[in-house]
């Protein structure tokens, strides 16, 4: 699926600006080489996108790297709002 836009809140915004501020510049480039992909295909095998459990059944992950994710909500109308960047922990 592509996605038709993409919406955060601010809060998702001040964490995703320091997560990007907290990791090297080969981390930046793979960030910027997964947001390329989820551009093209959420659920790209690539992405490891799934659909969580629980309290955030109605959310869906996709791996940055081995251990941090981000959570996002597919809304009604193929956008995409993304909720939380951060280790699996804070996550879930």
């Amino acid at each position: 699926m592509k996605p038709k836009y993409f919406r955060y809140d601010a809060a998702f915004e001040k964490k995703f600006e320091k997560y990007k501020n907290q990791i090297t510049d080969s981390e930046r480039q793979k960030l910027k080489k997964r947001f390329e992909i989820f551009k093209e295909n959420i659920f790209d095998k690539r992405l490891k996108t799934h659909k969580l459990k629980g309290e955030l059944s109605n959310y869906y992950s996709f791996s940055i790297n081995y251990s941090d994710r981000i959570v996002f909500k597919i809304l009604d109308d193929e956008g995409i709002y993304f909720i939380e960047i951060g280790s699996h922990d804070i996550c879930y």
